[in-house]
């Protein structure tokens, strides 16, 4: 092992940074030489490789999104695509490859191993839907966010006596959307893991409107359900002013957060390592705060439990009769 590259793929989330300059600089100490590959596996179909050095990652472990930037791949994932990609890598000399991104960037990371380029994954998502791992970097940035515009509208939302609505980002998975409903006091957190009714949700708005509340937040994880529509259907049932706000991209910029710069370092350090090793084809993650690594196709194979015991913990709390 002489030469190593990094590629950060899928969606961007911040702390990928702190990993590339983990993996950057663990590489560097090790003698090893480590290129940075551009815009993901099409950067590497295209040859958009350039060698790093230690100053190549000065100044960027607290910046959000990722320097090597990020796209998605249709072509890598045809056969003539991936070999390629994979002459492309040889013909730079590379040995292994450290893949920062999700499970969709796992499976490339499986096939390039598959085709002889030594692959370790890191789970960059702000989602934290990958099954083998605790968290993931960036999500606790994206709850942060999160959290901060739940503070924001809140003050608003007190202010004019409002039901408001919160749609943030989670298709599959309502980790965002549970913690940050949790810190932040919301009456109600919609996710996609728990069947919910509208009759429901109204019910308890009318309860908190009894007892005195003044404004109610709600939590929406965009898999669940459409905030608008919920708006407009929590109108038609219960005679409230209701607002929804779509949070979008705002949820995967601004700085990393402590949390997610420290998980990133960690990580990217153990996949220098895993490769130095002669480990190929295996992903780093962390349990009970330790950092650990499996094969690929066992991590992509787990399927994630949601925390119930959170959410219904949620629900004890947003009954509460004090806020």
């Amino acid at each position: 092992m002489k030469n190593i590259a990094v590629l950060t793929s899928g969606g961007d989330a911040p702390g990928m940074n702190a990993a590339i300059r983990a993996v950057v600089r663990s590489g560097i100490n090790s003698g090893l030489r480590v290129f940075g590959i551009k815009r993901g596996y099409n950067g590497l179909i295209q040859g958009d490789i350039q060698e790093m050095k230690m100053s190549s990652v000065a100044d960027i472990i607290q910046r959000g999104g990722t320097i090597l930037r990020t796209a998605r791949s249709e072509e890598f994932k045809t056969p003539e695509g991936l070999a390629k990609a994979v002459n492309v890598a040889k013909i730079f000399n590379i040995d292994g490859i450290v893949v920062i991104g999700g499970d969709g960037s796992f499976a490339g990371a499986q096939k390039l191993t598959e085709s002889g380029i030594a692959c370790i994954g890191i789970p960059g998502t702000i989602d934290n839907d990958l099954a083998y791992t605790d968290f993931t970097i960036g999500f606790d940035t994206a709850v942060n966010n999160v959290l901060d515009a739940i503070n924001k509208i809140r003050d608003t939302s007190t202010s004019h006596e409002r039901v408001s609505i919160i749609e943030v980002m989670g298709r599959h998975c309502g980790d965002i959307a549970l913690h940050a409903g949790i810190a932040g006091g919301a009456e109600s957190i919609i996710v996609p893991e728990i069947e919910f009714s509208v009759e429901d949700i109204c019910r308890k708005l009318i309860q908190g409107k009894n007892r005195g509340k003044l404004h109610s937040i709600i939590v929406l994880a965009e898999g669940a359900g459409d905030g608008v529509k919920l708006e407009e259907k929590i109108r038609s049932m219960v005679d409230m002013e209701v607002r929804a706000t779509i949070l979008g991209y705002i949820q995967r910029g601004g700085n990393a957060t402590a949390v997610d710069r420290l998980l990133a370092s960690r990580m990217g350090a153990k996949a220098v390592e895993l490769l130095l090793e002669g480990k190929e084809g295996r992903v780093v993650g962390i349990k009970d705060n330790k950092i650990f690594d499996m094969e690929i196709h066992e991590a992509l194979a787990m399927k994630k439990i949601f925390n119930k015991d959170l959410y219904q913990l949620s629900d004890i709390l947003s009954n509460n009769l004090s806020d």
